[in-house]
């Protein structure tokens, strides 16, 4: 995309994440503007954008491709597949948040090259993705994430119910997961995106291991990457602040915004 371009911009979700992204693209960004946004409860959502600086018509995530050239998704897993597939089949860029389910949906990565869409996966709440896909053009041994949350920030995932945890009757940092990136997106589909994030950056969700502790004495959702390659050894942590929503950091709506400024921006720092 040349630089100068505008580019239209629909947001699909209007959770804390997709409506602060809508918020910020509604107060100005040089060369992006916010055409449309959905979300499941219509009229909930019209009544949030209704104070915005300019009318935004609340659509259909089917009709997101027509007024948008960048599809941004911050829905539910269950949603992915119905806002990306329109999106792709129209050659559009599509930017999704539910990482997690774009593993069992890598047959979309195949129809965006058939019809000139992009798939751009933001950095989210992790940090270091330029580096490990830096590293990736050598060879990576061993990448491991290690999440660390309040326990609040994981109820409701699906593997809990499975396993029988009660995540709320935790009092010291216990750890809940150990295994493939692939397997705790399945199991905590609201939680761990930043590990199928940085499976795709590097190796791949299968070589990539997860470990997930609920720890009460955090009030940060914390994620340590180690990746050993031989071009380098990479040890990051970034603590996240949470957003309205304690599965999600406040810092996930910022990078969403810097990816969508890198698209149009005359100086784009970062591989």
């Amino acid at each position: 995309m040349a630089a100068g371009t505008e580019l239209r911009v629909a947001v699909a979700g209007l959770g804390a994440i997709g409506f602060e992204i809508a918020k910020r693209l509604d107060a100005g960004i040089p060369g992006l503007w916010l055409t449309a946004v959905s979300a499941r409860d219509r009229e909930g959502a019209a009544r949030r954008v209704a104070g915005f600086s300019q009318p935004v018509p609340v659509m259909a995530v089917e009709e997101l491709p027509d007024v948008a050239d960048v599809v941004v998704e911050c829905a539910p897993k269950a949603a992915f597949a119905q806002i990306l597939e329109p999106a792709i089949a129209a050659g559009r860029i599509v930017m999704p948040l539910s990482v997690g389910a774009l593993l069992d949906r890598m047959d979309l990565v195949e129809r965006a090259r058939e019809t000139g869409a992009r798939i751009i996966v933001p950095t989210g709440a992790l940090l270091g993705l330029d580096a490990v896909r830096a590293a990736a053009e050598g060879t990576i041994a061993t990448a491991t994430i290690v999440t660390r949350k309040p326990p609040r920030g994981l109820a409701g995932a699906p593997y809990l119910d499975q396993h029988g945890i009660d995540v709320g009757a935790i009092t010291v940092p216990t750890k809940i997961f150990d295994g493939s990136a692939r397997d705790g997106a399945r199991g905590f589909p609201a939680n761990v995106n930043v590990a199928a994030a940085l499976s795709l950056a590097g190796i791949g969700p299968d070589r990539t291991r997860l470990e997930i502790w609920a720890d009460p004495t955090v009030t940060r959702n914390t994620h340590t990457i180690v990746v050993d390659a031989d071009s380098a050894r990479l040890t990051m942590t970034i603590e996240n602040i949470p957003s309205e929503n304690p599965r999600t950091g406040r810092i996930t709506a910022l990078s969403v915004i810097a990816a969508l400024r890198g698209l149009v921006a005359p100086l784009k720092v970062g591989t």
